[in-house]
């Protein structure tokens, strides 16, 4: 690391949590100025990656092998071997999501991320290497204890509320990540909260503190690990300097934003507020909600209308009835229902274009 002086903002971002590269590209990772820790991923970054040229070889020959699979097992083949090209590029975990299109089926998630499982094993990546990103609906949430109970570690993503997040504990997860930024806002900035101190003014900050709050509070109660927050979607350095602050435990960022941060020397005097050494057991040895974001406790801009004030509690069995009453809080909030609906759909969009890629491919071997 650089002296105090030329520091970049991505180096002080890398002390204060686990900095991941959400982007499939291992080129990129490997000049990456830190080693990344984990390589998430989606099936919008799969479908690019799997048309680069460099990957010819690895989609022609999944494709000439697996043709009378279908083309599912064609595309795990493909986004295994993406991901094994990453491997020694970063210092944890890859990671792969299930079908979106499957977010209501828990069978089906199941049967996906057992089939991906079987694709780690065959590219010899061995279950303390990757995880499944699971849509964090009642029933895809459903699938995760038996996949954990397997070995095979799970996320909850496409997630913007407590109540998904208390159920991705109850359902023993590894990692939940929180969107900071609607899907929808990367493409029109009119729906981004575009502000100066991110930590206390995004509309999306107090539900970050309460997940954390309530994470910490229930290893405090129970003793058990709880799922480490990895917080995703940033539009802009601040933001992901932002969830260092708020005590987040990794942030997954994309090539643009880690590009900017790599590029801007850090300077705290510009910096509203600074998050501290990450700790050696994320629980175990958690920080208290810093002083100037503890308003956030008890506020939640985005809450609907009928908000009484009161946070989600954690004594509801948010996975009971196949997620029944999971899906009964998400449809009390408004803007869950929307940007779950939003991601999903963006998510389809990618998968179901590789799989047009793949069975047109199909047709010619």
């Amino acid at each position: 690391m650089g002296s105090v002086e030329t520091q970049s903002w991505l180096q002080k971002l890398e002390e204060q949590l686990n900095v991941d590269v959400d982007w499939m590209d291992p080129t990129y990772s490997k000049n990456l100025q830190i080693m990344p820790n984990d390589m998430t991923s989606n099936n919008l970054w799969v479908n690019i990656q799997m048309s680069h040229p460099n990957n010819k070889e690895l989609f022609n020959s999944s494709v000439k092998e697996l043709k009378n699979e279908g083309w599912l097992a064609i595309y795990n083949r493909i986004a295994v071997g993406l991901c094994k090209a990453n491997i020694n590029n970063i210092k944890g975990r890859v990671a792969l999501q299930v079908d979106p299109h499957e977010a209501y089926n828990t069978q089906a998630v199941l049967d996906h991320a057992r089939a991906y499982a079987r694709e780690f094993e065959r590219a010899g990546i061995p279950k303390t290497r990757y995880f499944i990103k699971i849509p964090s609906t009642g029933p895809a949430l459903n699938a995760a204890p038996a996949l954990e109970a397997e070995g095979i570690r799970t996320l909850g993503t496409a997630l913007f509320s407590l109540p998904q997040a208390i159920a991705c504990s109850q359902a023993g997860m590894l990692y939940i990540s929180p969107y900071y930024n609607e899907t929808r806002a990367h493409d029109d900035l009119s729906l981004w909260p575009n502000v100066e101190d991110p930590a206390t003014q995004h509309t999306m900050s107090a539900r970050i503190i309460h997940i954390l709050e309530t994470y910490k509070r229930l290893y405090k109660e129970t003793g058990k690990d709880q799922p480490l927050l990895k917080n995703a979607s940033f539009i802009t350095p601040k933001e992901a300097m932002a969830a260092g602050e708020m005590g987040c435990h990794s942030a997954t960022i994309s090539h643009t934003v880690l590009d900017e941060l790599a590029k801007l020397p850090y300077d705290g005097s510009k910096q509203p507020g600074e998050g501290v050494p990450k700790p050696a057991h994320a629980y175990k040895n958690a920080q208290p909600t810093p002083e100037r974001l503890k308003i956030l406790s008890n506020v939640d801009p985005l809450a609907a209308a009928d908000w009484d004030g009161k946070l989600a509690s954690t004594d509801i069995d948010y996975l009971a009835n196949n997620g029944a009453e999971l899906e009964k809080a998400i449809e009390k909030d408004p803007i869950t229902v929307q940007r779950l609906d939003d991601a999903l759909k963006l998510f389809q969009g990618g998968i179901s274009e590789s799989r047009g890629k793949i069975e047109e491919a199909m047709k010619k071997v």
